[in-house]
């Protein structure tokens, strides 16, 4: 009697074990989330670099080893100081800074490039010239030639046109030399050109868009078919995401991957990344711009959407978010577990409120879930994110800038490296 008690009682066990399987897999096919691995409390602040003195305008970063000894620096567009700025890590966290080349006015952009073929990394920047809204022909682009011992040089490539929001270097026609793709917001007028590098300096432009609101125009082969292809968020009054599809010799067709009704929904930042993981890249996009308010601040429609690269230039809209003020989208494992989650800042939100997000992160759940998880409150008005392992640990830490542009100011930083404590 006793092993036939033991006997159903391991069975119905059994069954009870198989029924929570069956049902736990049948709530994940469902979209019932699992457990949240991000720990939001392992990133602590520390501001490196200049102090943040009045109203830091940081407009944009990027991260690499500049001077090659295997530490990775900061470089920075600060729009206030007029200058691109170098903040080098001289040893494993310890921070210096120091400018790079000479003044660049209203820089905006900042990308790392070998323009002139010597082996060394040169620092390219888009310079709007005036950084609030202007009609006037102020925008350049320029490179900071490095000489290998620490100096730069400015040189023109580009000037007196509408003020330029992005430039960054790619062989466009399979030539071996890099090409540049330029986006100029301008304000009521403004252009996308791609530059034909003709060799010893001289540049041929190709316009590829007449319209104003260029706010970011990356490369990458988006179409599947091995040649460089441009995509570009297209501010102002298009609320728009173009894919330039290129032929790989200098000819590329212009589609509209999605656009808002919406003219005021705020188109504020576009990155490509393989959020799904199947070999093509997608494009991260925010809309968060609150610039143009009598009160700079955020509104209800403000989020982060994942542009789902399907192939042959097809994309699929997925809205991963909503974030108030949301800036500079950024895909990254955050949390270890292999799936790429989402970082943004929020450049224009109520820091009046002492609750308001100044930096989350969307928490990857698998599929196209995603859950909003605070990373800060402050500093506040942070416009740009980066990530990087900088101190070669294998972990990832964080970079962000501010622009303060409106109050309160009394949360401001200026560049805050967000570490993450063993």
């Amino acid at each position: 009697m006793k092993t036939k008690t033991s006997l159903a009682l391991g069975l119905l066990l059994a069954g009870i074990s198989a029924m929570v399987w069956w049902l736990s897999q049948r709530g994940a096919a469902a979209g019932t989330p699992r457990k949240l691995s991000l720990d939001t409390s392992s990133f602590v602040p520390r501001a490196i670099g200049r102090a943040a003195e009045g109203q830091p305008w940081i407009t944009d970063l990027t991260i690499y080893d500049l001077d090659g000894d295997g530490l990775k620096d900061i470089i920075a567009c600060d729009g206030r100081l007029n200058q691109v700025v170098w903040i080098r890590q001289v040893s494993r966290g310890i921070f210096a800074e120091q400018d790079i080349g000479g003044p660049v006015a209203g820089p905006a952009h900042v990308e790392i490039a070998d323009m002139n073929g010597d082996g060394r990394p040169d620092v390219l920047v888009a310079s709007m010239g005036v950084i609030t809204p202007s009609n006037l022909k102020t925008g350049a682009v320029v490179v900071l030639l490095n000489d290998g011992a620490g100096h730069f040089t400015n040189r023109a490539l580009l000037d007196h046109v509408a003020r330029v929001t992005w430039v960054s270097a790619a062989d466009l026609n399979g030539d071996g030399r890099p090409d540049l793709v330029v986006g100029q917001f301008g304000y009521l007028e403004g252009e996308i050109r791609w530059m034909e590098n003709k060799g010893d300096w001289k540049f041929e432009s190709h316009s590829l868009l007449d319209l104003p609101g260029t706010i970011h125009a990356p490369v990458a082969d988006l179409t599947g078919d091995g040649h460089p292809d441009i995509a570009a968020l297209v501010a102002q009054d298009s609320e728009e995401v173009h894919l330039f599809a290129g032929d790989g010799q200098g000819r590329f067709r212009d589609h509209v991957l999605w656009g808002s009704t919406n003219k005021d929904y705020g188109s504020s930042g576009l990155s490509l990344c393989d959020v799904n993981q199947d070999g093509r890249p997608d494009i991260l996009y925010t809309n968060g711009d609150g610039f143009d308010y009598a009160t700079p601040g955020s509104r209800p429609w403000h989020g982060v959407q994942w542009l789902e690269n399907l192939g042959d230039g097809k994309f699929a809209f997925h809205r991963i978010g909503d974030f108030p003020g949301c800036y500079s989208p950024v895909g990254v494992d955050l949390d270890g577990d292999s799936d790429i989650d989402v970082i943004s800042t929020s450049g224009f939100n109520d820091w009046s409120n002492r609750s308001a997000v100044s930096l989350m992160c969307f928490e990857n759940l698998g599929g196209d879930r995603f859950v909003p998880r605070p990373l800060a409150h402050e500093p506040t008005h942070l416009i740009v994110v980066k990530a990087a392992d900088l101190f070669n640990d294998g972990r990832t830490e964080l970079v962000t800038g501010a622009f303060v542009f409106y109050p309160p100011y009394d949360r401001a930083s200026r560049v805050t490296l967000w570490e993450r404590p063993k």
